[in-house]
């Protein structure tokens, strides 16, 4: 016969485990022997290690005298029940644990594998960390607001990748960033004559009165285009495009007057 602290130790508890299952009737308390001591048998052995066994499966104490008392069938079925449980939660820690170990190269962590493999080509084409880094940011808004429609988005954005002049303005951001800063203004201003020249085809093949069905949320457009004008070069760059009679970031118009 065991003692609780034997018990305890057979099934893989703790002593307060045990008095915690005698309290909520799981497992029932043996009488005291004439020193005034329990003691325990083989049969209370296997039914402490069921009820942990079901308890750490995550089955509520409530169910799991349920399961203890049920008829075989009724246990089986039920032990399917909670196998299939088990194996959704283990599919779902596989994914964060996929998601986790994106965090080495950052910039696919929290966005969709359409962004994802979008911002590899980008970066393939000699895009520097910083521009990766904030078009990443800048999706992960993009994505949270409008996920149903980042297929289109991305099919545009890899469709203007195929276009040279994007691939030049892609580069030129990078000599901003490696160059020296006396020779910026050089680059933003060849970088405004690229833009400028997709703008007017763009408005002239209608693409640009298109814009709404993608972004037709003006206070979200506010809020992407104060993540761009947080970069001094930016926010140079879009005062040279409003001197060529265009306005807006995330949102391209024709600038008024």
């Amino acid at each position: 016969m065991l003692t609780i602290g034997q018990l305890a130790a057979y099934a893989g508890v703790t002593i307060r485990t045990v008095r915690h299952y005698h309290q909520v009737g799981l497992l029932p308390e043996p009488e005291r022997d004439r020193s005034g001591y329990r003691s325990y048998d083989a049969a209370a052995v296997v039914r402490l290690i069921r009820i942990r066994t079901l308890a750490e499966a995550g089955v509520p104490l409530a169910r799991v005298q349920e399961l203890l008392d049920a008829d075989p069938a009724t246990f089986s079925a039920a032990i399917g029940e909670i196998d299939r449980r088990l194996r959704a939660e283990v599919r779902e820690l596989q994914e964060h644990r996929r998601r986790i170990a994106q965090l080495g190269s950052g910039d696919t962590l929290a966005v969709p594998a359409e962004v994802a493999d979008y911002l590899d080509r980008v970066r393939s084409i000699g895009a520097p960390d910083e521009l990766i880094e904030g078009e990443r940011d800048a999706w992960i808004l993009i994505a949270g607001r409008y996920p149903d429609r980042i297929p289109a988005l991305m099919a545009d954005k890899r469709a203007q990748l195929e276009d040279e002049r994007t691939v030049r303005f892609y580069r030129l951001i990078g000599d901003l960033v490696r160059g020296e800063r006396d020779d910026h203004e050089r680059i933003v201003r060849e970088m405004a004559d690229l833009l400028v020249e997709l703008f007017e085809e763009a408005a002239a093949a209608g693409q640009l009165d298109q814009q709404d069905e993608f972004m037709d949320d003006s206070a979200f457009v506010r809020l992407l285009d104060s993540m761009a004008d947080e970069n001094p070069p930016v926010r140079r760059l879009r005062e040279l495009l409003a001197e060529r009679g265009w306005a807006g970031w995330t949102r391209i118009e024709r600038a008024e007057g």
